[in-house]
């Protein structure tokens, strides 16, 4: 995978994190420097944390799939794209996501942000990816959108975040054709 993919594919997984960030922005009167650093380094670590666990066991199953593996990242890209998008017209408010800022609650939205790039981590494993590199994108991306994401939230509102899952459900939709016509045509 190039780099311009890594790229996209980093801003598309940062949306669900992005969008959440918003809201904890939004439910905050007043950010201090803890409140930037607990939603990056949250956010941003398990989006980089959860491909690599997702390689792990992507790679037992490499051999048996070898023939089809183009056909299992785009399907499993597609899928995640298709519920990013489906999630981005859902009537959602922030009303659930709560105020604080503690370890059980970031724990539990930072892992519920990053359980689709477990399942980007599984492709991993069939495509040809520069892991670290992808991991530390990811990661860093993921980071920086948050921090910004925590004081636009804070600024503005949320308008933004359905339009984010939007975006980025299409990104990965795109990456999985994309990867899909590269195997078949061009390999």
């Amino acid at each position: 995978m190039d780099i311009f993919s890594l790229i996209f594919l980093s801003i598309a997984l940062a949306m669900d994190a992005f969008a959440v960030s918003l809201c904890k922005g939004f439910s905050v009167k007043k950010l201090n420097i803890k409140h930037y650093l607990l939603v990056g380094v949250y956010f941003g670590g398990f989006q980089a944390l959860m491909p690599l666990l997702g390689y792990i066991i992507g790679i037992e199953f490499e051999p048996f799939v070898r023939e089809i593996d183009h056909w299992i990242a785009f399907i499993l890209l597609a899928f995640i794209g298709i519920k990013m998008i489906k999630e981005s017209f859902e009537n959602k408010s922030c009303e659930n996501i709560a105020n604080e800022f503690n370890f059980k609650t970031m724990l539990s939205l930072a892992i519920a942000t990053s359980i689709d790039a477990f399942a980007i981590g599984v492709s991993f494993a069939f495509l040809q990816v520069n892991l670290l590199l992808a991991l530390f994108l990811i990661g860093f991306i993921t980071f920086i959108l948050c921090i910004f994401a925590l004081k636009i939230g804070n600024q503005f509102g949320v308008y933004l975040s359905s339009k984010a899952e939007l975006l980025g459900g299409g990104v990965l939709i795109l990456l999985g054709v994309k990867i899909l016509i590269q195997h078949l045509f061009f390999d």
